[in-house]
């Protein structure tokens, strides 16, 4: 890895680790070429930690959220979750994952959206549902838990794809773009919804994103990473005060932070 991309990993927050990545690459290969998505990268994530990941297309964004829920096996270097393997921790419900499509079966409602992942569990079909109840009242949506998708606004979708990832109550949460389609209205109402989840659960949050402003207002820290192949750029601390609202984007400190995100993104592209 180039000197010019060193791994800040002392910037890791007090706090029991809950993700180490050591020295991570990951490679594809298309035909007889190889492509490398992710290269020498090293990470330490503090249990109950907000980690925003920033950084131009194709940097490897989405591909470490899949090495982290052992989707994705590493071509070289480890990765540990939660003192395992990143398969063993995704196979005991240990990690939830919201993707940037809500992904719902359209045949279900709300409610049994959100229990789905509790009819593999050893928990009696009434208990399932009284769990996704609780879940979907959490979220806000307790009035439409028989509604179907097609019934919801974009914003409800992405809640019920929210309490369907955290019903199983899960330790780490991975959350790849998933306010990308919404407007901007409705993107910033859930931003507000995601750091009170975040505060209210104390679950670990990975969160992809290419806007500025977004991780800059979630993030305790910024991963920001370069392209081609993806590695580290730089990881930042924001030193924002934890009780925020979207009011604090006029603060002189977080202009600041999005002037110095958005030129670490052009230097990374």
């Amino acid at each position: 890895m180039s000197d010019a991309f060193p791994n800040p990993i002392a910037a890791t927050p007090a706090g029991e680790p809950c993700i180490r990545c050591d020295d991570v690459s990951v490679t594809f290969f298309k035909g007889r070429q190889s492509v490398s998505a992710i290269e020498g990268l090293s990470l330490e994530v503090a249990r109950g930690e907000f980690l925003a990941l920033l950084g131009p297309s194709g940097c490897g964004k989405s591909t470490l959220l899949r090495v982290v829920s052992g989707l994705v096996q590493p071509s070289a270097g480890s990765v540990e979750v939660l003192g395992t393997t990143a398969a063993l921790a995704r196979r005991r419900r240990d990690i939830g994952f919201v993707f940037q499509d809500a992904a719902l079966l359209p045949w279900r409602t709300a409610l049994e959206n959100v229990a789905l992942p509790l009819e593999v569990s050893h928990e009696a079909p009434k208990q399932q549902l009284q769990r996704a109840e609780e879940m979907l009242d959490f979220m806000g949506l307790g009035a439409r838990r028989h509604a179907y998708p097609h019934e919801l606004s974009g914003g409800m979708r992405q809640r019920v794809s929210i309490a369907r990832a955290l019903v199983s109550d899960p330790k780490i949460l991975l959350m790849d773009e998933p306010f990308a389609a919404l407007d901007e209205i409705t993107r910033d109402r859930l931003n507000e919804e995601l750091r009170r989840i975040w505060k209210k659960t104390g679950v670990t949050i990975l969160f992809v994103t290419h806007g500025i402003y977004e991780a800059a207002y979630l993030g305790q820290r910024v991963l920001m990473l370069a392209a081609n192949p993806g590695r580290v750029k730089e990881i930042l601390r924001v030193d924002l005060p934890e009780d925020r609202t979207l009011r604090i984007r006029e603060n002189s400190e977080f202009i600041a932070l999005s002037a110095r995100l958005r030129r670490l993104m052009e230097e990374a592209s």
